[in-house]
């Protein structure tokens, strides 16, 4: 059994992860950050949980970008093939879960 308080965990550097658990084939993280990600197109499913702070999520598809304000307690589902990067407002804490290995 474990209990992590998300608004605690800050990580050393951006996109730091506390990994969380492995369950079935996913990866289960918590991820601290103050600086964007990169764009990327995950190889299977993501599933993006904000639990502290705020994200605009750029997303890229045929007819153009498109950005999302993400707040605490929203979900962010990509699938299999969807550019995406996600920007930080402030510090913030995200859980994330995705395909063991997925790139």
């Amino acid at each position: 059994m474990r209990i992590v308080r998300a608004a605690d965990y800050t990580g050393d550097h951006a996109w730091d992860a506390d990994h969380i658990a492995s369950i079935d084939g996913a990866t289960i993280r918590l991820h601290w950050t103050d600086e964007p990600y990169v764009w990327h197109v995950n190889d299977g499913d993501e599933v993006f949980v904000v639990l502290d702070g705020a994200f605009d999520m750029h997303v890229r598809d045929a007819t153009g970008e498109h950005v999302h304000r993400l707040e605490i307690g929203d979900v962010f589902y990509a699938d299999a093939g969807t550019e995406h990067v996600a920007h930080p407002v402030g510090p913030s804490r995200v859980l994330v879960v995705e395909r063991a290995g997925s790139a």
